[in-house]
């Protein structure tokens, strides 16, 4: 079971470039039309100086560019089979757009137990910085463990 001990641990960072076409097989998958995120005319008429990226993309873009999708849960010894999702945000502090090389590094913030050790909370922050080095994003996202309890 995953304890206090965690906090504070990172893990491996992982470095995506936003490219235009898995953004636009993304944007298809989702039915967006937004003019925003496919045209670079749009995007410029909007105030952006190049395409911006949707803001749920940063989680797709990270999880397709990691090398290993489960060093967490290897390095904080949890069963796959017992994970689920639980929630996802983002916070932006620039613009992330088509042709950015991003560095996403993750750690955890945060491990609560539920139900009287049922399962277990995970949070994790990721820090995004671009190619320049400016911090444009943090995710957060909440891994729920369900632990086996005896009975």
């Amino acid at each position: 079971m995953v304890d206090q001990s965690a906090v504070g641990r990172s893990f491996t960072p992982v470095t995506a470039r936003v490219e235009p076409g898995r953004l636009r097989y993304f944007l298809n998958t989702l039915n967006e039309e937004n003019p925003v995120y496919r045209n670079a005319d749009a995007a410029q008429a909007a105030g952006f100086a190049g395409t911006p990226v949707p803001p749920t993309y940063l989680f797709c873009l990270e999880m397709m560019d990691v090398d290993d999708p489960f060093e967490m849960f290897t390095a904080l010894d949890i069963d796959l089979a017992r994970v689920l999702h639980g929630e996802q945000s983002f916070v932006y502090h620039a613009p992330v757009l088509v042709g950015d090389t991003l560095t996403f590094r993750p750690r955890v913030t945060s491990v609560t137990d539920k139900k009287g050790g049922a399962m277990t909370l995970i949070g994790i922050r990721c820090e995004v910085t671009n190619q320049d080095g400016v911090h444009v994003a943090d995710t957060a996202r909440t891994i729920v463990v369900r632990n086996e309890v005896s009975s």
